[in-house]
Formats: structure tokens, sequence, C-alpha cells
């Protein structure tokens, strides 16, 4: 299972997650981690899309603790619903949501799976942040840990089904 932090805009009008950009990124991490989408159950912690106005287009906005723990009830019946026992947290919020945790930090959770109510969370970067880095360097590094937190979470899959 695969949890981001809300629908943005194109996910939005077309009622389906990571369907935008941030898809595209998130379909080439799995192409290259050898993991089919079609395998993926993916969510968001947040179901609704917070925006603001900027001209004609609508910009996210970081969804607040209140709206993620009012949410968090969809996300524990997705998770039952589809044996989730590996859940990969993309970003902060979504990290957030999993662990229900509201102090918990994304960097200092990085790395290492964390076990958290029978299942094993992997975190990485959300794929907006590698698609909006400053520079070309951080972004292809927040890609490659995206990329690799889809490969710890199917080695993890593959030695619990044995």
């Amino acid at each position: 299972m695969v949890v981001g932090e809300q629908p943005g805009d194109q996910e939005d009008l077309q009622g389906k997650p990571f369907v935008g950009p941030a898809g595209a990124l998130l379909d080439s991490a799995l192409v290259e981690a050898g993991v089919d989408r079609k395998q993926v159950y993916v969510t968001n912690a947040v179901k609704h899309f917070k925006w603001e106005p900027r001209g004609k287009r609508r910009l996210h906005k970081t969804p607040a603790q209140r709206e993620v723990d009012a949410c968090h009830y969809w996300i524990e019946r997705e998770m039952a619903e589809h044996d989730a026992t590996v859940v990969v947290a993309l970003g902060a919020t979504a990290l957030k949501s999993v662990l229900q945790k509201s102090t918990v930090k994304l960097q200092a959770s990085m790395g290492d799976a964390i076990e958290h109510d029978g299942r094993m969370v992997i975190v990485t970067f959300h794929p907006s942040y590698a698609l909006r880095a400053p520079d070309a360097g951080t972004r292809e590094s927040a890609y490659r840990a995206i990329v690799e937190a889809f490969k710890h979470a199917h080695r993890l899959i593959e030695k619990h089904s044995k």
C-alpha cells in the first residue's frame, strides 16, 4: 500500500490518486524498483484537495493536522480491507497519518522500516518534492530515495510471503 498526502489538482478533477505529474514520477519509480502499480493499492491520507487560488490555478495547500486526523478512519479501513502488511508513506503528512503521531519527523524516519500495528512502514519523500526541489541534484537524490523505498518495500513483501 502506498499513502500520499492528499489529492492534487488533477487527482481532484479525475477522482483518482496520483494521476498528475507526481503520479507520473511515482509510476517511473515503481517501474525502476520492479513493482507493478497494479499490485499496489494507492491512496492519500487526506481525502480532499485543500487549495488556494492563484490566478486561474488551484495551488496545493498543506492540510492541517485536524484534517489528517479526521481522515484517518478511512486509512485504517483501507489498510484492513487491502490487508496491507507493508505501507510506503510518501511525505510527512502520510507518515503522521499512518503512525497516528503528529510529532514524527520525515528525515528522522527514513531509512529503516518502522513496525506499527503489525505492519511495516517505509518512509520516503513525496514525488511532488522530487519534482519541485530547488536544484537538479536534490531532485535526483529525492527520486533515488523513492525508488529505494519501493525496493525495500518489495523485499519486505517477498520476505513476508515466504
